[in-house]
């Protein structure tokens, strides 16, 4: 299901239940990792509130979940020659950060965090539709600039959690809103907020 937002740009924005790439990335992973000697088909069901995908194989080279979970192992891809072939047309940045980035899509993306495990002789990942009840980055902005209009970018950055460089890409698109505005120089100015944060 796709949600359409509109936002005072021209365009109107597209927002899916479910964040594309963390799906791109799962299906490519599928692929490269399969254990093609198995039989059975790799399966991808999708319900109300989820979609699991199913590949058979297990975790290649003695790594187990948790060790996928806090990136601590080394990557043995099984299929070597689809993982260079992937790597080779770009798909795949470096071996092994596959998970690590389905599960940052997600969180960028606001769904709560997908589920990894170990089933009969294959693997299975469930991403699921419910959000985080996190606020954006965007309400965190919001929040810091209307307890402290002078707040400084730097400041902010270090409050939300965030780089500068993320912080100031967000800053932009909430000035390209009329959410906030720039009152002022920079050193003496200060965050008018046009919106109260949730």
């Amino acid at each position: 299901m796709v949600e359409f937002i509109i936002s005072g740009n021209a365009a109107r924005q597209e927002r899916y239940d479910y964040s594309l790439n963390a799906i791109r990335e799962i299906v490519i992973n599928m692929l490269i990792h399969r254990d093609y000697r198995d039989s059975s088909s790799s399966l991808i069901k999708i319900f109300d509130d989820s979609i699991t995908f199913y590949n058979p194989g297990k975790l290649f080279g003695g790594i187990t979940i948790n060790d996928l979970l806090i990136d601590n192992f080394t990557s043995k891809p099984r299929n070597k020659l689809i993982a260079k072939s992937f790597r080779e047309i770009g798909k795949i940045e470096r071996y092994g950060s596959g998970i690590s980035r389905i599960i940052k899509q997600c969180r960028e993306y606001g769904n709560i965090e997908p589920k990894f495990e170990e089933i009969a002789d294959g693997f299975k990942v469930t991403l699921f539709k419910k959000k985080t009840d996190q606020k954006t980055i965007e309400e965190k902005i919001l929040s810091v600039m209307k307890d402290k209009p002078e707040v400084a970018i730097k400041e902010i950055a270090t409050k939300i959690n965030k780089g500068v460089t993320v912080t100031k890409e967000r800053i932009k698109k909430l000035k390209q809103l009329n959410a906030i505005e720039r009152i002022g120089a920079d050193r003496r100015g200060y965050w008018k907020v046009n919106i109260e944060p949730d």
